[in-house]
């Protein structure tokens, strides 16, 4: 797909990202996953109080890809203290790259990931690291193309679930 903008969301973008947030999750993960545990999370991750604190924070980002006027996925990634495990600062964490399911396989995901490579060599990190669902394969494929290795796991939770995530990380220079 051609013509696509990898476009730095602010706060008065914050309906835009709650709505593709929701959707993208949802997409992503609600065929696996209770609706109860499913409207949980999205209620307390995707509301406007989160989104409005997380947008504020200088060591998170958002970025939107954008075709045609519309935001079709989004990248969000964090340093420091924003990490939500390692808190390293000679790392970037990705923290969600998510893309609407109908755009999916046309690279989207690609250049939301590059976009962050991108940030993180500028930034001069040594490493970029995420945690991704060890049921997620597409995504986990996706990394491990990317070369990230795994190096450890953690508990995720989705509404009442506990959910194992593969931690991965990929060296940067």
């Amino acid at each position: 797909m051609d013509n696509i903008v990898i476009k730095k969301a602010s706060i008065e973008d914050i309906v835009k990202l709650q709505i593709i947030g929701r959707q993208t999750f949802y997409e992503t993960f609600a065929e696996r996953n209770t609706e109860e545990n499913m409207r949980k999370y999205l209620d307390e991750v995707f509301s406007i109080d989160r989104l409005t604190t997380e947008l504020n924070n200088q060591e998170s980002e958002f970025y939107f890809a954008v075709f045609e006027n519309q935001v079709i996925g989004y990248l969000k990634i964090n340093t420091g203290n924003a990490q939500t495990e390692l808190q390293d600062k000679s790392a970037l964490e990705i923290e969600r790259i998510y893309v609407l399911k109908e755009y999916q396989g046309k690279k989207i995901g690609q250049l939301l990931y590059e976009t962050a490579l991108q940030i993180a060599v500028r930034a001069k990190a040594e490493y970029l690291w995420l945690g991704v669902w060890e049921e997620n394969h597409k995504a986990k494929n996706f990394y491990i193309k990317n070369g990230f290795i795994d190096f450890d796991r953690h508990i995720f939770r989705l509404g009442n679930e506990k959910q194992t995530d593969i931690m991965m990380k990929l060296k940067i220079g």
